[in-house]
C-alpha cells in the first residue's frame, strides 16, 4: 500500500477516512461556515422572548393561544438542531487528486471533481460574507456534467482557495504578508539584517585593535523624501 509522504496531512476527523483512497492525502478540510446556520439558530432563540411573554401576559381564557405559540417554539427549536447537525456533516475536502463535498444527515451524499479535470477555478465573497469570513467556490471541468461545480459558505475562503491553487499548479502557497512590526525582524520580507562595521580603534600591544558597531536593521525599501 502507497504511504503518504512526508508533509501528508491527514485529517484528524476519522469520518473522512472511509472517503480517501490509499495514499491519498488531505490538502484542506473544512465544515462550512457557521453562518449557514446563523439564521435557524437565531430564530429559535429570538422565537422565545415573545413565546415568554405571550405565555405570561395572556388570560387563561385564551391559554390555547399561548401554547400554540409554545409548538411553533418547539419547531422552531427542531430545525435548528436539524440544521446544525446537517452542517456538522458538512465538509469540503480537497486532497492530492480531487475535490469532495460531503453533505447530509440520514442520506449522506459525497460529490467529487478530479483536480486535473478542474479546468477554471474562483469565489466570490459578499459583502457579508467578508465580514464573517467565508464565499463561493465555482468549479468548471473539461466535462458537461459537473458532480461539483458551486460550493457555498466556504470557512477561510482565501487560505483554501491558495492551498487548492498550489495543489493544482504543484507550487508551495506564498506566506501571507507580514506587518510592519514583524518586516523588522525577517530580512526577507524587506529589510536587510544589522551590519556589523569593523573599524580600527586604539593601537593594542600587539597593534591596532579593531571595534564592532551594530547598524540595527536597515530598510532596503530605499530612500524616502518628504
Amino acid at each position: 500500500m502507497a504511504r503518504p509522504g512526508p508533509f501528508a496531512v491527514r485529517h484528524p476527523h476519522g469520518a473522512l477516512d472511509r472517503y480517501l483512497l490509499d495514499g491519498e492525502r488531505i490538502v484542506t478540510a473544512v465544515h462550512q461556515h457557521w453562518a449557514k446556520v446563523g439564521e435557524p439558530v437565531a430564530s429559535a432563540l429570538g422565537g422565545l422572548v415573545p413565546a415568554l411573554v405571550l405565555d405570561s401576559a395572556l388570560p387563561s381564557r385564551i391559554s390555547a393561544l399561548a401554547h400554540l405559540f409554545w409548538w411553533a417554539w418547539f419547531v422552531l427549536v427542531g430545525r435548528a438542531v436539524w440544521k446544525v447537525l446537517e452542517w456538522r456533516h458538512d465538509w469540503f475536502v480537497a486532497t492530492d487528486k480531487r475535490l469532495i463535498l460531503t453533505y447530509g444527515l440520514i442520506t449522506q451524499k459525497v460529490a467529487m471533481m478530479p483536480l486535473s479535470k478542474v479546468t477554471d477555478m474562483s469565489y466570490n465573497r459578499s459583502p457579508m460574507g467578508r465580514v464573517l469570513g467565508y464565499g463561493t467556490f465555482v468549479m468548471e471541468s473539461a466535462g458537461q456534467d459537473q458532480a461539483l461545480h458551486r460550493v457555498g459558505w466556504v470557512a477561510d475562503p482565501d487560505h483554501t482557495y491558495r492551498s487548492i491553487c498550489a495543489e493544482i499548479f504543484g507550487v508551495k502557497a506564498h506566506k501571507p504578508v507580514l506587518d510592519e512590526q514583524e518586516r523588522e525582524h525577517d530580512p526577507a520580507a524587506g529589510y536587510s539584517t544589522a551590519i556589523r562595521i569593523r573599524s580600527a580603534g586604539t593601537s593594542g600591544p600587539h597593534g591596532p585593535v579593531s571595534r564592532e558597531a551594530d547598524t540595527g536593521p536597515i530598510s532596503s525599501w530605499g530612500p524616502e523624501f518628504d
